[in-house]
């Protein structure tokens, strides 16, 4: 059984998160980022980050508005965003690019497979696989990597002035690798989740209509965040990916 100590934690950092998400949202139509895609990055990163969210928009994402970015660039001069913003910094910030898409993924995958459970037997559950867990994060995979690519194509397009073909294939070349590292560390963690903490610790199943599931997803994020962390170092050095 779920001890009622979880269950309220699991509410609390769910509200919290909702609540950082609103807050960077309603800031961010006050204050547009330069890079339109950032507008949704910053508040789907709060849902699972919170208060480290808030931080690092605060931090890093005010530097990056519209209003400031485009007054030095009329100028000739670098955006204080690229000015300012050490290259760790830069790095997590690609991170939770990629780790947006994989959210919105995750959580679409997630609620279509409770809605309509057929969807994971066309993925596995109860041919391939005993647990319909497995099935959903194929699912949840391809959900992951078309919002991926969708986030990359609309910064790199205009930022490299790439025609639609082209702009697919650098999204791809910057996006598949860092979102297959998210989501194995995102995985990884459900996994333990599912059967070691829940299953084996509380004998208790973890739903995905629950306040538990939703609050373990939060933190295979921050999770995904770090494994996904060392590969964007790399894509950012090697020029694959855009520095933000």
């Amino acid at each position: 059984m779920t001890p009622a100590w979880l269950q309220w934690l699991s509410i609390a950092s769910l509200i919290l998160g909702a609540a950082c998400a609103v807050w960077i949202a309603f800031d961010e139509w006050r204050r547009p980022q330069h890079m339109r895609i950032m507008n949704v990055v910053w508040p789907v990163t709060a849902l699972f980050a919170s208060v480290l969210a808030v931080w690092g928009y605060l931090r890093y994402g005010r530097l990056a508005t519209h209003e400031r970015a485009m007054p030095a660039m009329e100028r000739g001069e670098m955006p204080p965003h690229m000015r300012e913003t050490s290259f760790p910094a830069m790095v997590a910030k690609g991170t939770t690019h990629c780790g947006s898409g994989c959210t919105l993924g995750d959580i679409a995958a997630e609620w279509l497979a409770l809605a309509f459970p057929t969807i994971a037997i066309w993925f596995g559950w109860q041919s391939l696989f005993e647990h319909k867990t497995f099935a959903v994060w194929i699912l949840a995979y391809i959900f992951a990597l078309a919002f991926g690519l969708a986030f990359q194509f609309w910064s790199i397009r205009p930022m490299r002035n790439l025609s639609v073909r082209r702009g697919l294939i650098e999204a791809a070349k910057a996006d598949v690798l860092s979102l297959t590292a998210w989501q194995i560390g995102m995985y990884g963690f459900m996994a333990v989740a599912h059967f070691y903490i829940f299953r084996t610790l509380l004998g208790a199943p973890l739903p995905v209509a629950s306040p538990e599931f939703w609050f373990m997803m939060q933190i295979a994020m921050l999770v995904g965040f770090v494994t996904s962390y060392p590969l964007n170092w790399w894509l950012l050095r090697a020029g694959i990916k855009e520095r933000m």
